[in-house]
């Protein structure tokens, strides 16, 4: 699955993610990249973007890479390194496939600024369900 707009359609039921200004950018071969333009409320009270903000975009890129094959998947572990503040205006999140089994999934997500700084680095596990996502332009 790799209309992007159907893709688009489904993860707009991610209200965490999507209510804090994620948005899908590209999705290919269980790969995707998406993006948060950083606003006042993504701040923390040092004056930098909030880990959980951080966390949440790259989560995000990894939801979104992993289902566009179209089983079910749930993230079970997560591992983070906050590597600098970012002093850009955007976030881009970028989840690649590592390897998968049957059931199990491995990415790597880096998150840059637009500035292309490295920001952040994650490893995400996830578990594949036996069940069908089912993409429709109506979803």
């Amino acid at each position: 699955m790799e209309d992007i707009e159907i893709l688009r359609k489904f993860f707009q039921k991610d209200t965490f993610a999507t209510g804090m200004g994620a948005q899908i950018d590209w999705v290919q071969d269980g790969n995707a990249a998406c993006s948060l333009v950083i606003q006042e409320g993504h701040q923390n009270a040092g004056g930098t973007v909030q880990g959980g903000a951080i966390f949440t975009l790259g989560d995000f890129a990894f939801a979104v890479a992993a289902n566009s094959l179209g089983k079910l998947t749930v993230s079970v572990d997560h591992t983070i390194s906050f590597l600098q503040a970012t002093k850009g205006n955007k976030l881009i999140a970028k989840a690649t496939r590592l390897s998968g089994t049957k059931r199990m999934c491995f990415y790597q997500v880096e998150i840059t600024d637009d500035h292309e700084e490295l920001i952040a680095c994650m490893s995400v596990t996830g578990y594949i369900k036996d069940q069908e996502i089912l993409f429709r332009a109506e979803a």
